[in-house]
């Protein structure tokens, strides 16, 4: 599996009503803006471009800054696909932007938890500082196989999208992004109750690596069920959109409107 060439700044605004169908899900395109009467002179117009190039692609309220959380799923026999999460966790920081915020979290059996934070930053506005930033999250996040080399006995996804809003919220980003890199199969410990409602309201959430579990392969609706499932959640939830990326060879992908 070739590495992709990471594409800063793909991201778009997401003011646009989300087409949630699972699960090629892409939002459609809304109204382009106000019209006004009369015709624009052209020296506006290629100054509002060079302001928007300027300002990292413009934003959606907040500020145009980026905020991503990516969820690493580490129970049972899906631990093993670590090394796929490897080349995500690579590429992604090398899209992150001065400004951009950035963490990395385990799925464990109880996951509404801050100690699952694997690692986080927010980079500073100083390009050369940001390149020293990446640099050390790299090294920190260079052997993800040994990091999690103790996998959970149950899968708390939920507790990690709980804790994944609180974060998000607090860096103050315009766009924000959950990754789920799982199977998306939850299981619960009897003794853990996580009926409180997502609030996804302002973020977009993709499911990376959503492979079939062999329950899956001996009945397909399973599969089509829990995704079902979890697009009816985050939904309810507010999300701005909702789709999965099973191709590692394409992850631009997953900022793609």
């Amino acid at each position: 599996m070739s590495t992709p060439t990471p594409t800063p700044c793909v991201d778009r605004p997401q003011g646009r009503q989300a087409d949630r169908s699972w699960p090629w899900a892409r939002p459609k395109l809304g109204a382009a803006g106000r019209s006004f009467a009369g015709r624009t002179p052209g020296h506006l117009l290629a100054g509002l471009a060079i302001a928007l190039f300027a300002s990292g692609c413009g934003s959606e309220g907040g500020s145009g800054h980026r905020a991503v959380y990516m969820l690493l799923d580490t129970s049972g026999t899906y631990a093993k696909e670590v090394d796929k999460a490897q080349v995500i966790v690579n590429w992604l920081i090398g899209t992150l932007n001065p400004g951009d915020t950035f963490a990395l979290a385990r799925i464990s059996s109880r996951s509404f938890n801050e100690k699952d934070i694997m690692a986080r930053a927010t980079f500073t506005k100083d390009p050369m500082e940001v390149n020293r930033q990446k640099k050390m999250l790299r090294d920190e996040l260079s052997h993800l196989r040994a990091l999690t080399k103790n996998s959970s006995a149950y899968t708390d996804i939920t507790g990690g999208l709980l804790q994944a809003t609180e974060f998000l919220a607090e860096t103050g980003a315009g766009r924000k992004t959950i990754l789920i890199f799982s199977d998306m199969e939850e299981e619960l410990d009897k003794q853990v109750k996580r009926d409180a409602p997502l609030n996804l309201k302002g973020i977009r959430v993709v499911g990376l690596n959503v492979i079939k579990l062999a329950t899956d392969n001996a009945d397909p609706s399973r599969y089509v069920n829990r995704m079902n499932a979890w697009e009816k959640r985050f939904i309810a939830g507010g999300a701005t959109s909702w789709k999965v990326v099973n191709d590692l060879d394409h992850l631009e992908r997953i900022f793609r409107d």
